[in-house]
């Protein structure tokens, strides 16, 4: 059975850094976006966080070869197809349902299991990270047969979010022939309300979820990783923190399939609280994403108003 630690949330909340640092951890591999694997990596053949191209990757290769018996043998249009009929956002209500385990929902779990378990197997990993971050995957795994399913709901000010949805971002792995999507701040807004109530829910149907702020996690990363390690069931020794620094942790290279151009970082990356959107979003932005997220702002103890709006 695969051992997964799933990253949910709403994109550009954080979950690529959290990933990042729990994949210097012993015992753990990070995957990157498995969501986006099947077509980015088996079919466009994006770049893997390694730097190569997906086909050209030894790790995934052998991946492919011992859950596939090689990447042609699987029939992406057959996971496409599924994946339009249950992971989607408006499913997740019957996902959530004592009789959600249809034959098309055991269907998709098990592609992606799959490729846990061999993905584990080739690292020589206890735990996968998967940093999909959809809520409605989410939903599906748990209806894994040969899934161990535990999920890190990470959460970041929607206000922070949505500075960083309108922001214009390429993405490196089509060598600058594309971006990441943007989103206007009142749909994030929408969506950030969606995809965390929905982790809520799955807390509720009793898997496994623990909560972090990204904000307070990047705050004292080391306390943060020791406890979803913790929480992961990962031992630790002295001496498997020692990449962090007080300002910056120092990353190996990594098999991330897909995801922020932050997988692409080797050597050190910052660690810094990115307040910009403070400043940067307009205040007519900031209290229209406010509004919005009112109610879930107080839930996970953030403040409706910032300190420049309350003077």
């Amino acid at each position: 059975m695969a051992q997964v630690l799933f990253l949910g949330g709403l994109g550009r909340s954080g979950t690529t850094l959290v990933e990042r640092l729990l994949g210097e951890l012993p015992g753990m591999c990070a995957l990157g976006e498995i969501v986006h694997l099947w077509q980015r990596d088996i079919r466009d053949d994006e770049r893997c966080g390694c730097g190569v191209r997906f086909s050209a990757c030894e790790f995934w290769q052998q991946v492919g070869e011992r859950a596939f018996g090689g990447w042609d043998n699987v029939d992406v249009d057959r996971v496409h197809a599924l994946r339009e009929s249950v992971e989607r956002t408006r499913h997740i209500p019957r996902l959530a349902t004592a009789t959600a385990a249809t034959a098309g929902v055991r269907e998709y779990a098990a592609f992606y299991s799959r490729v846990y378990s061999a993905a584990a197997e080739v690292a020589g990993a206890r735990v996968v990270i998967d940093s999909s971050k959809h809520s409605a995957l989410a939903h599906v795994l748990r209806w894994g047969e040969d899934i161990d399913l535990r999920v890190v709901h990470v959460v970041r000010d929607p206000r922070g979010v949505a500075y960083s949805w309108t922001k214009t971002v390429v993405r490196p792995e089509t060598d600058g022939a594309d971006e990441m999507t943007r989103y206007s701040p009142g749909r994030s807004a929408l969506l950030w309300n969606a995809h965390n109530a929905a982790f809520g829910l799955l807390a509720r149907r009793g898997v496994p979820v623990r909560r972090i702020r990204y904000e307070e996690f990047l705050a004292d990363p080391r306390a943060g990783l020791i406890r979803l390690a913790d929480f992961a069931g990962v031992p630790l020794h002295p001496g498997d923190l020692d990449f962090l620094r007080p300002d910056h942790a120092t990353l190996r290279a990594g098999h991330s399939a897909a995801g922020n151009p932050m997988r692409f970082t080797v050597g050190g990356l910052p660690l810094r609280h990115d307040d910009a959107w403070v400043h940067a979003l307009p205040r007519s932005q900031r209290r229209l994403v406010g509004a919005v997220c009112g109610p879930m702002l107080r839930a996970y103890g953030y403040p409706i108003t910032v300190a420049s709006e309350a003077r």
